[in-house]
This record gives structure tokens, sequence and C-alpha cells, in this order.
């Protein structure tokens, strides 16, 4: 069995966590990225700050909550602690960027 690629991870995180809204929620929300933002499911761990834009114009301040249960679950399957700077504002791009910094340096070779 191959090993799992970050962006594996990280759209099964985001797809958990979509669900967690319901499974009619997340179609409609990738349906949405899709046709509004031209952003395909597939695309979306290249174009995260993009994909953020679009939750954040479909749910403006709950995007937030959205983002948050996507880091939550992303964490977690990375399994590595991540490198933050914790006086920073959290930005849902750059954490994903930290958790893929954490994730490839966290592989063994």
């Amino acid at each position: 069995m191959g090993r799992k690629t970050f962006d594996k991870l990280f759209l099964e995180a985001l797809d958990e966590a979509l669900a967690s809204l319901g499974e009619s929620a997340k179609q409609s929300i990738y349906f949405h990225l899709e046709r509004k933002f031209k952003i395909r499911k597939s695309d979306i761990p290249h174009r995260v700050e993009e994909f953020a834009e679009g939750l954040e114009e479909i749910f403006g301040l709950g995007a937030r909550f959205i983002e948050i249960m996507v880091m939550k679950r992303l964490y977690e399957r990375v399994g590595q602690p991540l490198e933050w700077d914790e006086n920073k504002e959290l930005v849902f791009a750059e954490y994903v960027v930290a958790a893929k910094r954490s994730f490839v340096k966290g592989k063994p070779n």
C-alpha cells in the first residue's frame, strides 16, 4: 500500500469537516465552489487561498468555523506537531502550508 500524499490527507480532512454539516450541505458547497469559483474539489489543495475566499463569500464569518473544523481534522491526520508562530493571526492558507511542512518533515525517508 502506498503512502498517502499530503493532498489526499487534506482532502480527507476537508471531506470529513464538511460532512459534519450534513451530506447534502457538503455536496452543495463543492457544487458552488466549482460552479461559482471554478474550483474543483481535486484543485483545492493547490488553490487553498481561493478556496478560503470562496468559503468566505458563501458563508461570511461562518467560514471561519468550517476552516477550524478542517484544521482540526488535518492536524489529526498529519500526526506531527505544527511549526507555528503563536503570535501570528491564524490564516487558513498559512495553516495548511505549515501542516504540509510538518507532514513532509515527519515522513520517514
